[in-house]
């Protein structure tokens, strides 16, 4: 009861955004109910210009699994790295390389939360160690396998025979048969974010924080 209970409280996430996040897990959300609830929910309401930047902002909080905080850090850090990337790339590319989101994104797991339940439970290893933070930065070059019980997660086993993503972003050189590895042999690019999204519109929500 409580998975189905969580499963529709992400779909109404989703269905309030307008768009599908993987990071959620189990697609179709928007299949049911393309509209908002209500007999009239297909006659769109002008929203302002404050909650449209507020949505986009939301995609990342809720695809990455993040809280407001974690995001807000992830934003000042890239505004005051001296990389020639503007900062709104190096953010994404920072998110995308979270161990948690990478575990992900190599069809480890089939959202970005059970990504994290397993880093935390030990089962993931980056380069043959255990890491079990799923803020952990992945490096270029950097291989991610998992343990003996990892692999004999049904999380794991669940996702090898259902991907909740047909394509790993190039980004990932995946090897191996049952237990496979993932080398990340490039870093992720802001075109790797795998739903509809506006940067620029997230550029204005925190063009306050420093």
């Amino acid at each position: 009861m409580a998975k189905s209970t969580t499963n529709r409280a992400r779909f109404k996430i989703q269905r309030a955004l307008g768009v599908e996040l993987p990071g959620l897990g189990k697609s179709g959300a928007l299949e049911r109910r393309p509209y908002g609830p209500g007999v009239h929910g297909n006659k769109r309401k002008k929203i302002s210009d404050y909650a449209v930047r507020l949505k986009e902002k939301q995609k990342l909080v809720y695809h990455y699994g993040l809280r407001e905080k974690q995001l807000v850090t992830y934003v000042k850090q890239a505004k005051r790295d001296n990389s020639d990337m503007p900062w709104m790339e190096l953010l994404l590319t920072n998110l995308e390389s979270r161990l948690n989101n990478v575990v992900f994104r190599a069809g480890f797991a089939p959202s970005i939360l059970a990504a994290s339940q397993m880093v935390s439970h030990g089962q993931v290893k980056v380069n043959g160690k255990k890491v079990d933070r799923s803020s952990y930065v992945v490096q270029k070059d950097d291989v991610i396998s998992l343990s003996d019980k990892g692999y004999a997660n049904q999380l794991y086993k669940g996702t090898q025979e259902t991907p909740r993503m047909a394509v790993v972003p190039a980004c990932y050189n995946i090897e191996g048969g049952d237990n496979k590895t993932a080398k990340l042999i490039d870093k992720p690019l802001p075109s790797d974010v795998p739903f509809d999204f506006e940067p620029q519109l997230v550029i204005e929500y925190y063009w306050k924080v420093k």
